[in-house]
């Protein structure tokens, strides 16, 4: 059985592609106006008390521990 979104993402691809770059457009500007509502639940839920309060001491913990690797030792510039 085909789920909704595969559906839709069949018919996204059958656009001409005119139409394909505005959807794709209305899309991006869609994400944008609700990045906000993900932004208030991670505020929320790192608070004292939230969902990510045992990750959060956790990470203080490993910190204050030294158990951590600085971004710079571990990212590659090149």
């Amino acid at each position: 059985m085909i789920t909704r979104v595969e559906l839709i993402a069949e018919q996204v691809k059958a656009l001409p592609e005119h139409e394909r770059e505005e959807f794709l457009s209305w899309l991006s500007d869609f994400e944008l106006e609700h990045s906000d509502d993900w932004d208030k639940k991670i505020a929320q839920d790192s608070k004292p008390g939230g969902r990510l309060g045992n990750v959060l001491d956790r990470v203080r913990r490993d910190i204050a521990e030294g158990r951590t690797t600085p971004l710079d030792e571990v990212i590659d510039d090149s």
